[in-house]
């Protein structure tokens, strides 16, 4: 299950979880049902917790993209997107 905080809201939302944390989380989630030494029901909560991840994670990242962008911006308010040089291990 996704980690919550005391206002039932989850903590990733609200900075307690970085979202490097939150990409550790999400490998040890993985390697965990690889591994398929988890019950079938931890094994639909590990998942569940991690879709969550990446749903939080994704939106990050779009908004990441929108503030890179938007510092990006020219003068003439046209934007200049140019590929941003990642190695995706």
């Amino acid at each position: 299950m996704t980690p919550v905080n005391a206002d039932g809201s989850d903590s990733l939302e609200h900075g307690e979880m970085t979202f490097e944390d939150a990409i550790e989380r999400l490998e040890t989630i993985a390697d965990a049902l690889d591994a398929g030494q988890v019950s079938l029901e931890e094994s639909i909560a590990l998942f569940e917790e991690g879709m969550g991840l990446v749903k939080r994670c994704s939106e990050r990242l779009n908004r990441a993209e929108g503030k890179i962008e938007e510092l990006i911006r020219v003068n003439e308010e046209t934007l200049k997107t140019q590929p941003l040089d990642v190695d995706v291990e």
